[in-house]
């Protein structure tokens, strides 16, 4: 009689995600996993991007595939980012993320992936603003106020305890006053806003809404927004005039049109400043440009997977 090996699988939605998911533990899990990137411990081919064909110009969605091995799991997100969904009250990125044993091929969990989309994104912004802000930062100016404008202050201000003041514009001013009140800041001019030691832009704009002329001389961008090789938030002179990190440069030189527009070179990756094998830029602007990566999802899934009631932590056992 043949012998069966019996494995079961479950799915987790959102509010279980929910509830285990903790910037605590995704900061320093994230951190860790984008020196395993820069170090070559990571098996991720570039992610498949098709157009849904919905819509015209700038609201045409688009679904990816995104799979990755790493350690003892394996992984695949698929996630959408449909613009037009912010006229309809819906999420503009959602996902679903599979859990997979690397040892048997077994799948562990099928999860929602839109929070940990939105988490793990702020979770790699605080690992790069720990690593490269200079000491007397204190002031966040936000470009956008959206969903991941709100993730970012809760993540950055993890790792930040000196900051003292958020700045956020928003094209939509009463959307910036909300967000304002909501964290005790204050809503300024973009031209306020982008003047901060720290700048985030998390605009769902196709064109640069940040100049360089704007920022700061020692100013940190953590350019989050434009996703898409034809998108881009920050001018030329902003790239041109600024040290560029980036979780990866395959991935940003593929993928990012703040970089690819500009012609701006990738001069780090922050998992090699972060392992030391590349010194962190001293004075002057620099830029963190990230466009997300499968082992930031596959991290957040595993710590997911493991929190959940009555499991033992093990993946391999």
């Amino acid at each position: 009689m043949p012998t069966f090996i019996l494995w079961t699988s479950m799915y987790i939605p959102e509010h279980e995600v929910r509830a285990v998911l903790t910037y605590e533990s995704l900061v320093p899990a994230i951190r860790q996993a984008l020196i395993d990137y820069s170090a070559g411990l990571v098996e991720q081919p570039a992610r498949t991007i098709l157009r849904a064909g919905n819509a015209e110009g700038f609201k045409n969605g688009w679904f990816a595939v995104m799979p990755v091995i790493a350690g003892d799991v394996m992984g695949v997100k698929t996630v959408t980012f449909f613009p037009g969904n912010a006229d309809l009250g819906l999420h503009t990125h959602m996902a679903i993320v599979e859990l997979l044993r690397r040892s048997t091929g077994e799948p562990l969990a099928v999860m929602d992936g839109r929070l940990i989309t939105e988490m793990r994104t702020a979770a790699v912004s605080a690992v790069a603003l720990a690593a490269l802000a200079g000491p007397s930062a204190a002031s966040l100016g936000i470009l956008g106020s959206g969903v991941q404008a709100r993730s970012h202050i809760q993540a950055l201000g993890l790792v930040w305890p000196g900051r003292k003041e958020i700045r956020i514009w928003s094209r939509t001013a009463a959307n910036a006053e909300r967000l304002a009140e909501e964290c005790g800041g204050r809503a300024v001019t973009i031209e306020q806003a982008a003047a901060a030691d720290v700048v985030l832009t998390v605009t769902a704009s196709p064109d640069p809404v940040l100049k360089g002329k704007w920022l700061a001389p020692h100013a940190l961008v953590l350019a989050v927004g434009a996703t898409g090789a034809t998108l881009r938030e920050l001018d030329d002179e902003a790239m041109h005039s600024s040290f560029v990190v980036a979780e990866s440069r395959s991935c940003a030189e593929r993928e990012s049109g703040d970089v690819r527009l500009s012609g701006a070179k990738v001069q780090a990756e922050i998992g090699e400043i972060l392992s030391g094998s590349v010194p962190a830029p001293s004075g002057g602007r620099s830029v963190f440009k990230s466009v997300g990566m499968a082992i930031e999802d596959l991290t957040a899934a595993r710590l997911v997977w493991q929190a959940r009631p009555n499991h033992d932590g093990t993946v391999t056992a």
